[in-house]
């Protein structure tokens, strides 16, 4: 029953700002690295923002940095992906995935060290 669910992309001209969303259901307490990744054609799935559920700590890929902000509502058990100032190439399909932490100690920025995702959201941002 481990689930999760994306929402909210869509079209924005540059500039503009969309709030994704990742509904998780049945996560298993050692499942501390909740991700977004995204993916545009044609080239390999990047790894964009990371929280730890438990401190709420949080990792960002320097080209949005600054820009896009990751954050939790644990009561609704859903993760965020603020994402202002966007840029024509921040177009892709975005994507959550969860995972457990690498020997206890940092979450992987790898995708393929994840099984858990969602389907994914489509943004795209024109110029």
């Amino acid at each position: 029953q481990v689930q999760l669910v994306e929402s909210g992309g869509g079209s924005v001209q540059a500039g503009g700002s969309l709030r994704l969303s990742c509904a998780a259901s049945g996560l298993p307490y050692s499942t501390n690295c909740v991700l977004w990744f995204r993916q545009a054609p044609g080239k390999e799935r990047e790894w964009v923002a990371r929280i730890l559920r438990g401190s709420g700590s949080t990792n960002y890929a320097n080209s949005v940095k600054g820009r896009f902000t990751i954050s939790q509502d644990s009561a609704k058990s859903t993760f965020y992906l603020q994402m202002n100032s966007l840029k024509p190439e921040d177009t892709a399909m975005y994507y959550c995935a969860a995972g457990e932490l690498v020997s206890g100690a940092y979450c992987s920025g790898d995708p393929a060290s994840y099984k858990l995702w969602g389907q994914g959201t489509q943004v795209t941002v024109s110029s």
